[in-house]
């Protein structure tokens, strides 16, 4: 568990640094830059092949599968904390321009008045936020899924 622990800090730490950098350059409000932000899944990726590693001697494919949920967890929980923090303390105009440059896009691609306010009404930080956290449990179980079969005790 402690293993798990680590290995979901340091995703969560990484992806976070990776965030800020993002937030920080202004990448994060560009639409030609914005695919950058997408570098995290290859942080997460990285790091839970590292993680996998630790344990690989004495893990079966269940328990690494179990190990590198229970990282994803963790590194999902300090990412929607962090993602909070980031758009309500750090950068509080942050939530505008995400939503400035969504109004465009979808403005540039022909979408209704009435269908861009439906969309940007529901792009809060909260929301935000907890797509950060699903995102992260999503490709952290998908990713493990995968690397356990490559990284784990063989019988």
């Amino acid at each position: 568990m402690k293993n798990a622990l680590k290995v979901g800090l340091a995703v969560g730490i990484l992806t976070s640094i990776w965030q800020l950098i993002m937030v920080g350059t202004g990448w994060l409000v560009r639409p030609q830059t914005f695919p950058l932000f997408y570098v995290v899944i290859l942080i997460q990726i990285a790091v839970m092949i590292w993680g996998l590693k630790l344990t690989a001697a004495e893990h079966g494919y269940g328990r690494q599968v179990a190990f590198g949920t229970g990282a994803s967890v963790v590194a999902a929980i300090f990412i929607f904390l962090y993602s909070l923090l980031l758009m309500l303390v750090l950068f509080p105009g942050l939530i505008n321009q995400m939503k400035a440059m969504r109004a465009q896009t979808l403005s540039d691609a022909g979408v209704t008045e009435q269908q861009i306010a439906a969309a940007l009404a529901l792009q809060t930080p909260a929301i935000q936020a907890f797509q950060g956290f699903l995102g992260t449990v999503v490709t952290g179980v998908l990713a493990t899924l995968v690397i356990a079969i490559f990284q784990r005790k063989k019988a």
